[in-house]
């Protein structure tokens, strides 16, 4: 048993959390005086420094799922989850070298604009419309293991703590727009890093030490593949994140455009890399440490488990606030780049095509608010109908819904960016054969099928068959219904404006919306760390008689300060 391990939530646990809360809607209050257009609101008019959107990008990528799902498979499985997690690195890279330039130089204020040029004024409302309810569902799955985790932390009903999160979340998105979204991202991070870097020593010290660890783990535990997960399965969920990473997954596209230089998508892409292979092993390492001392927990709440086990009082508040983290940055991104493409691609576009810039922005806070309260619930559904048991469930549960409607739609965006030679009639083609290839397989097919003695899960299938059957229509209809003249024009015009360089274009030289602020980052950045700061010094006290704890604690506070303080100076002599 942990040295003064709390087991329950006590007055600094409560502290830090409200305390952090207290930040995060801080955050979004100050940016909401600076959003005065569109492009403020949702590209942060395309004035976000890199290290803020890189961060930004990649706590985007997960959420409490990581934290609830992830874990429970390494503790399950060991090594094989951490590979699961990995693996999308190469999928990551492929897309940043592919697609990233490009996104920059679509010059867009949501991530389906470009769709009328390239194809149709059709093609671009369908694949807003699509996506949306995609994108809530992906949205209500997060909410739900963000639940799970906190239910069990605090012992309280998981429909009142998803709601509780999911307000909080909508709230500060809705105010500050893209702004106050990678903002409070980076101090999302820096927060989940503390978390993580204090249960990390715990763990492993508890569990006998790193020797311990390797040489004792349960047979099989540090393989590469599970039964479950196999190579093919892994190979499927490259193909599934690489798609996702390139085309469909409207927050990390919005990362991509935000930023002012096309030179600053590849910085961005360096930083997301490196933190996709530093960050995975210390996130699942507490899990797949806990084996060895807690062999007979449930899998499916083990990392709260290991928090009311481990962790002295106060340092309770400052993990789940990391779950909190994880899970807001995820849904804040997701929410304002829905909330973009409601009000970019239909709003102006269908209802009100001369709508002023402060009439956008308040659309665009109330379609902020619409797709945060159906995710709400759509996760209040899925806690009634019994879909939230368990990590492993999740995750399935995630994969069969993308498998489904990923491939339809990315490889038409996909060979829209890079060809010339798919129409629209192929798009059309392509995006309907693909989703009801899609939904056949759903529900005709068992969950495991039998292909040659070898049992093949049904998300796989789906993701196969419909990249396979979109790609094949595509290809066949371009081919039978040749482009007209107008379209080919179009077209090339297209891919002429995407193959010219940021700065080249009139319109990327025109003056800013009326109003626009531009400022340095740097000291609301560096404010918010200093606070994150002090709210770990603050339980300090409360922590002395456990020393790895107070050592680790006293560092991180040290150099929370020193790099808050770094940052205000370094703005110095900077123009807000």
């Amino acid at each position: 048993m942990g040295i003064l391990a709390a087991g329950k939530l006590a007055g600094p646990d409560y502290f830090i959390l409200v305390g952090y809360f207290v930040l995060m809607l801080g955050i979004g209050a100050y940016f909401y005086r600076y959003m005065k257009g569109m492009k403020d609101y949702f590209s942060g008019n395309n004035k976000i420094p890199w290290w803020l959107s890189g961060v930004s990008f990649y706590m985007s990528g997960f959420s409490a799922f990581a934290f609830i799902a992830y874990s429970e498979l390494a503790f399950k499985y060991g090594l094989v989850a951490l590979n699961i997690w990995w693996f999308g690195i190469p999928a990551l890279v492929l897309s940043i070298v592919l697609l990233a330039q490009k996104w920059r130089r679509m010059r867009i204020d949501s991530p389906v604009e470009y769709l009328e040029n390239r194809y149709s004024p059709l093609i671009r409302q369908v694949f807003a419309w699509q996506g949306l309810p995609v994108r809530m569902i992906d949205d209500a799955l997060k909410l739900v293991a963000m639940g799970m985790f906190l239910s069990k932390a605090f012992n309280i009903n998981l429909v009142q703590a998803m709601l509780f999160s999911g307000l909080v979340m909508l709230a500060y998105t809705m105010m500050g727009g893209l702004w106050a979204v990678v903002v409070t991202d980076f101090v999302q991070f820096v927060v989940m890093a503390a978390a993580i870097i204090v249960l990390v020593p715990l763990s492993v010290r508890e569990a006998g030490g790193l020797a311990t660890f390797f040489n004792a783990a349960p047979e099989g535990f540090f393989n590469m593949t599970h039964p479950k997960y196999d190579w093919f399965y892994i190979v499927s969920l490259i193909l599934l994140m690489f798609l996702t990473y390139s085309s469909v997954n409207w927050g990390l596209i919005q990362r991509y455009y935000c930023v002012p230089k096309e030179s600053d998508v590849y910085k961005l892409g360096i930083l997301v890399v490196a933190l996709e292979v530093v960050g995975p092993p210390l996130i699942l390492l507490p899990a797949m440490a806990a084996r060895h001392f807690m062999p007979d927990a449930d899998a499916a709440n083990i990392y709260s488990l290991l928090c009311l086990r481990l962790l002295p009082v106060g340092m309770i508040g400052l993990v789940i606030a990391a779950m909190f983290s994880a899970t807001m940055s995820m849904l804040s991104g997701d929410y304002n780049a829905a909330a973009s493409v409601l009000t970019n691609d239909i709003y102006k576009r269908v209802i009100h095509s001369k709508a002023s810039q402060r009439e956008l922005v308040f659309v665009g806070r109330v379609m902020t608010s619409v797709v945060g309260f159906v995710a709400i619930g759509i996760a209040f559904y899925m806690i009634k109908s019994g879909s939230n048991s368990g990590g492993d469930n999740l995750f399935r549960n995630m994969m069969k819904l993308f498998s489904v409607a990923t491939a339809p739609v990315a490889v038409p965006m996909l060979f829209g960016i890079l060809s010339k030679r798919i129409n629209n009639k192929a798009a059309i083609a392509g995006f309907s054969c693909g989703i009801v290839t899609g939904l056949l397989i759903l529900f005709l097919v068992s969950d495991e099928v039998d292909i040659l003695g070898k049992m093949i899960k049904c998300e796989n299938i789906i993701l196969w068959a419909t990249t396979a059957v979109t790609t094949a229509a595509m290809l066949i209809v371009s081919y039978l219904f040749p482009s007209g003249k107008e379209e080919i024009e179009r077209v090339e015009h297209f891919l002429v404006r995407l193959g010219t360089p940021i700065g080249q274009l009139a319109e990327d030289n025109k003056a800013d919306v009326p109003g626009t602020k531009v400022f340095s980052p740097f000291v609301i950045v560096g404010v918010s760390i200093i606070f994150i700061a002090i709210l770990m010094a603050v339980i300090l006290p409360y922590i002395k008689e456990q020393q790895v704890a107070f050592n680790v604690n006293l560092v991180l506070v040290i150099g929370l300060l020193i790099l808050g303080g770094a940052m205000i100076y370094y703005n110095k002599g900077r123009k807000d």
